[in-house]
């Protein structure tokens, strides 16, 4: 079978199994069992395929709604390639914004030391270290098995000699203060599971997703400690989800930080919080 043959019938099979985006996964999953690049399926869709064995299983997996990057295994985020499982979230480009304010906000002074809490893949804290080289960081998280994720991830990166990980309960575990703190944690109510996709309620870990009745048990705990771990000239950054700007701020209004500003994301979302000492 052609590559061009294969990517038709993986795409109506996806299509017939309900995939939102039969054609763009079919593609994705031919490019990454194939070990191709998309110019060379554009210059060559006549080419047979090396791996038809290897993509059948892929297409199989998608249409049970394994998600794409659990499949292949990686996730590209920011400007590099995770490693991402089962034990991780799968990193999402809205998240993406969280870097970008950070970065934004480093430009005139580059943070010494950051934290990122609730690490999972070590995505957003990899993706700042990778961009500030003077810097360093620990990324915590409940999980051993996430942290181990984020450790192959420090490594794979060339970043393992600037970050450490450790298993914490938000900031439970750190005796230490940081200029910047980053964090996406869990936001969605546990109301809220029979509204979710299968790829991510089937295969995103739950304590990486679910906060709670109202959702925003996470940010509580997180606004009792911060002020232990941010250093008086400090920044926060948190990634919170639609319609909980209000309820967040409030929550660290609560909390005695009153300097408490957002950004907004490309669909024109309230995304990123900023909390400052």
């Amino acid at each position: 079978m052609t590559r061009a043959e294969a990517l038709a019938e993986a795409t109506l099979r996806l299509k017939n199994a309900g995939v939102e985006t039969p054609a763009l996964d079919a593609k994705l999953l031919l490019l990454g069992t194939e070990s191709i690049e998309s110019n060379s399926l554009i210059a060559s869709p006549e080419t047979p395929l090396e791996s038809q064995e290897k993509f059948d299983s892929a297409i199989a997996r998608r249409c049970l709604r394994e998600p794409v990057s659990k499949i292949l295994g990686h996730r590209d985020f920011w400007k590099h390639r995770f490693i991402v499982n089962r034990d991780v979230l799968d990193p999402r480009p809205d998240t993406e914004l969280l870097v970008e304010t950070a970065l934004n906000l480093a430009t005139e002074s580059p943070p010494k030391r950051i934290l990122d809490m609730g690490t999972g893949s070590g995505c957003i804290l990899l993706s700042l270290l990778s961009e500030l080289p003077d810097t360093t960081g620990i990324g915590t998280d409940v999980s051993v098995a996430a942290l181990a994720v984020a450790k192959r991830n420090a490594t794979a990166l060339q970043l393992a000699d600037r970050v450490d990980f450790m298993i914490s309960d938000w900031v439970s575990a750190l005796d230490e203060t940081f200029n910047l703190v980053v964090s996406n944690p869990p936001y969605i109510s546990s109301t809220e599971d029979v509204t979710l996709l299968p790829e991510v309620i089937d295969w995103d870990p739950e304590a990486a997703l679910f906060a709670g009745m109202d959702g925003l048990q996470a940010y509580r705990k997180i606004a009792n400690g911060l002020s232990a771990v941010l250093k008086p000239d400090g920044t926060a950054l948190f990634e919170i989800g639609f319609g909980q700007a209000t309820s967040v701020k409030a929550i660290f209004e609560s909390a005695g930080f009153s300097r408490i500003s957002s950004r907004f994301d490309m669909g024109g979302i309230e995304r990123c919080l900023i909390v400052q000492q």
